[in-house]
């Protein structure tokens, strides 16, 4: 158990070791220091180093404190998007023939049922003014048969008056 808790330990230094040189590479080459202080990082005793000062980056909060308006990042350029679908030309449109199955007008069932009754009712309306022309037809040739009778009577009055 000795043996594991050796390597444990010596595995848990190395990966210290290799995150303090990752943390100093990461500083310089993020904000090259004049003097090279900020660079160096302290030992608190339990392995893990701090840096003296915290460097915040603010991407999308704009701080109100002078200091840290420094850290704000400049919003990122993004690529400029092309879109396919806009680009492409529209294929002609085929009409498909099952779209058409369907009547245009909302009201074409209604129509359905009812239209024996129209139809029977459109030749009853026929026959109706059929009848009522010919009985015109006859009173005005009546009247005429009339009129021409007594036109007639006058005419034999007048004949044998004379």
């Amino acid at each position: 158990m000795g043996d594991e808790e050796d390597a444990i330990e010596q595995a848990v230094a190395e990966r210290r070791e290799r995150l303090r040189a990752l943390r100093a590479a990461q500083e310089l080459l993020n904000t090259p220091d004049e003097d090279g202080a900020r660079g160096e990082s302290k030992d608190n005793g339990d392995g893990i180093g701090e840096d003296n000062a915290l460097s915040v980056k603010f991407r999308n909060y704009v701080p109100h404190d002078k200091q840290l308006q420094e850290g704000k990042l400049a919003p990122p350029q993004l690529p400029k998007f092309e879109d396919p679908i806009v680009e492409a030309p529209l294929p002609e449109k085929k009409e498909d023939p099952f779209l058409n199955i369907a009547p245009k007008k909302p009201n074409w069932d209604l129509r359905r049922d009812v239209q024996k009754k129209l139809d029977k009712l459109e030749r009853r309306t026929e026959k109706a003014i059929l009848k009522m022309l010919e009985e015109k037809v006859k009173q005005k040739m009546s009247e005429a048969a009339i009129e021409a009778a007594e036109g007639a009577d006058e005419a034999d009055n007048a004949a044998d008056a004379s």
